[in-house]
């Protein structure tokens, strides 16, 4: 039998020992080493949400200095919701015939194009799906058009699963697609499409889509002509804490390798899964449980285990102003844009909406200044004659 001095001890010890290794983490990341994801899956099990809000704050004041909390006036709108990827998470999607598929034409592309300037904003957010007939000189020819009427417009358009698609239906090589592409006009490309990068999660929830290598190739060779990128992560629904941390690692990888001087990742993005009338609910019963304190860990590490990515993201409009606000001092400095139009996460149950003015507001209460920023954030003033969107829910 062991004494209780002895079981005492044995606690006392354990308890150092994990204080110990919690501890030595934290020192390692705020010296902006590489975590690994088994130290990464440590930290989220084991340390206290305030000591990772804390370590993570202290890298954002480090890589982000001026303190400000920046936002954008954007608009994402979709090139055609016809998409044949069949993602399990999907409800915006139509299959190719159907009587609600469309493809958008110029005129509602000037009707949308111009509203959002007349709301202050400066770029549109490009998406749709992965059309059967969609070739390169589709989109080459579009963002032409867009740009000869509107040379001031920014496309931040597409996404690695898109440009995956595309290069397949024509034969060509990720690189070829995305100069074609940037010398039409395209401006950056979304992280779009990542959700988990493991394929095992991948051929459960979007058979259809390239795999997170590819995803994470399509990327590199964006990196290769300068073309500013950004990744994202959707995670809380079939993935594993191993398959989220190794998706952090692989982004990190990724951005360890851009050519010097290239733009990269310029910012990671966040968000838990949105079920609302989704297949992977009613089919597998897949619902979208992250907590307040989960999510604000997830962005805590998301500092920690990306020390090469500058700008970390809230996604308040899948977690809420509250939620959204904690993150600002949980390693986040960036509250995304104010999104004048969004359907597709919106059409799985995201309800929250901002205007410039709120949006401010919630970065103004959360004690921070608030800056208006370009897609490479670069500070803009706010327009000096700009209406307020009105939002109707």
């Amino acid at each position: 039998m062991i004494s209780n001095q002895l079981s005492f001890d044995l606690v006392k010890s354990s308890v150092s020992l994990f204080n110990m290794n919690v501890n030595k983490l934290l020192e390692r990341a705020l010296n902006f080493d590489f975590l690994t994801k088994e130290e990464g899956i440590f930290l989220y099990k084991e340390a206290p949400t305030a000591d990772l809000a804390y370590v993570a704050n202290e890298l954002r004041k480090i890589q982000v200095p001026h303190g400000k909390v920046t936002w954008q006036i954007d608009r994402n709108v979709n090139t055609t919701n016809v998409c044949i990827a069949n993602c399990k998470f999907c409800n915006f999607f139509r299959r190719p015939g159907h009587e609600e598929s469309y493809i958008t034409d110029i005129e509602t592309y000037k009707q949308k194009i111009e509203e959002t300037f007349k709301f202050g904003g400066d770029q549109l957010l490009l998406q749709g799906g992965h059309h059967p007939d969609l070739g390169l000189t589709f989109y080459t020819t579009l963002f032409k058009q867009l740009k000869e009427l509107y040379p001031n417009l920014k496309l931040h358009s597409l996404g690695p699963p898109e440009i995956a698609h595309v290069a397949k239906l024509e034969g060509m090589s990720h690189l070829e697609v995305l100069t074609a592409m940037k010398e039409a006009g395209l401006d950056s490309l979304p992280g779009a499409g990542a959700e988990i990068l493991n394929d095992r999660v991948r051929r459960l929830i979007s058979k259809g889509k390239c795999g997170g290598q590819e995803w994470l190739d399509v990327m590199r060779a964006a990196h290769k002509i300068n073309l500013p990128t950004s990744a994202t992560m959707m995670f809380g629904h079939i993935e594993t804490l191993e398959e989220r941390f190794e998706h952090l690692e692989w982004i990190r990888q990724v951005q360890s390798e851009k050519p010097d001087g290239a733009y990269g990742f310029i910012a990671f993005i966040p968000w838990p899964f949105q079920d609302d009338g989704t297949l992977l609910k009613r089919l597998r019963g897949i619902t979208n449980d992250v907590t307040a304190d989960e999510y604000i860990r997830m962005i805590a590490l998301s500092r920690i285990m990306l020390p090469n990515i500058k700008n970390i993201q809230a996604s308040w409009l899948t977690v809420g102003k509250q939620t959204a606000q904690i993150c600002l001092h949980s390693g986040a400095n960036d509250f995304g844009s104010i999104m004048i139009e969004e359907n597709v996460v919106s059409a799985a149950g995201a309800p929250h909406r901002f205007t410039s003015k709120s949006i401010q507001d919630a970065i103004i209460e959360a004690g921070f200044q608030p800056q208006l920023r370009t897609q490479t954030y670069k500070f803009r003033d706010l327009p000096e004659q700009m209406e307020e969107q009105v939002i109707n829910y």
